[in-house]
């Protein structure tokens, strides 16, 4: 029994093993690409370079995009996570079988085509004249982020006692009153996990901004995708690596904070 049970484990652990060197083993390829020291996509040749690290720093078209990612994340962030956080807490209010189905309906996003979604904005857009706008970008990424935040919210007031907000009604306290002082701290939790999810998502999109812009608005994933098409620019796996260095350092961070507070 013991040795049946020893095989399992080797065999589960291998295939967890594998699993996990198939999903990094191409990211962790991308680290020594961006230290080559030749003009075109490969490993160095000769000796290790930082010269598509300095080319992405003097480059005022890449800096100009990752700021233009980074400004319109946050206020995609904002803006899902206060229309997604009035939703949730609305829906949570009444419970019945109309919020049910409004909540189905918020999360349509998550479940068509991206490529669906993306001409719908296109043909939208361009009767609104929103086409190649930042308010245009704003909009349609608030749009894609809405589920998250609602399904974050609605997660985090799932642990919220519905006789708690009744019995501050009761004791005389406002609807705004009770909204500040009980349900928006249970959902708190849920709104910094969907802002953050708000903001990953309009950070990582691409297929909507290449329908949605022209020339006016460039992010980092267009202009990626822009260097993958005009060329293979190894630049392109520096921003790559500086994104992976960024998304382990904000890991071990939150894991760092989440012991801390246990």
């Amino acid at each position: 029994m013991m040795q049946r049970t020893s095989g399992f484990r080797i065999f589960f652990m291998t295939g967890a093993w594998m699993v996990l060197a198939f999903l990094l083993l191409p990211i962790l390829v991308v680290i020594p690409v961006s230290l080559t020291d030749t003009s075109y996509i490969g490993l160095p040749k000769e000796e290790l370079s930082l010269q598509h690290y300095v080319a992405y720093f003097q480059d005022p078209r890449w800096l100009a995009a990752t700021w233009t990612s980074v400004w319109v994340g946050l206020v995609v962030a904002v803006c899902a996570t206060v229309l997604g956080t009035a939703f949730a807490i609305g829906c949570w209010f009444l419970s019945n079988r109309a919020s049910t189905v409004a909540r189905w309906i918020l999360i349509t996003p998550i479940l068509v085509p991206p490529v669906v979604q993306s001409l719908g904005f296109y043909r939208f857009w361009v009767t609104l004249g929103l086409i190649d706008t930042h308010g245009g970008v704003i909009l349609a990424h608030t749009l894609l982020a809405l589920p998250y935040v609602s399904i974050s919210v609605f997660a985090a007031l799932a642990n919220l006692d519905p006789r708690i907000p009744q019995a501050a009604r009761s004791l005389g306290a406002s609807v705004w009153q009770t909204v500040r002082a009980v349900v928006l701290p249970a959902a708190m939790p849920g709104m910094v996990t969907g802002g953050i999810f708000a903001f990953i998502v309009s950070f990582d999109e691409i297929v909507g901004v290449l329908f949605i812009t022209v020339r006016n608005v460039s992010t980092l994933p267009k202009k990626i995708w822009e260097g993958i098409q005009e060329s293979i620019d190894p630049t392109i796996a520096s921003v790559a690596t500086m994104l992976v260095m960024l998304t382990l350092v904000a890991t071990v961070i939150v894991i760092w904070r989440a012991r801390g507070t246990t």
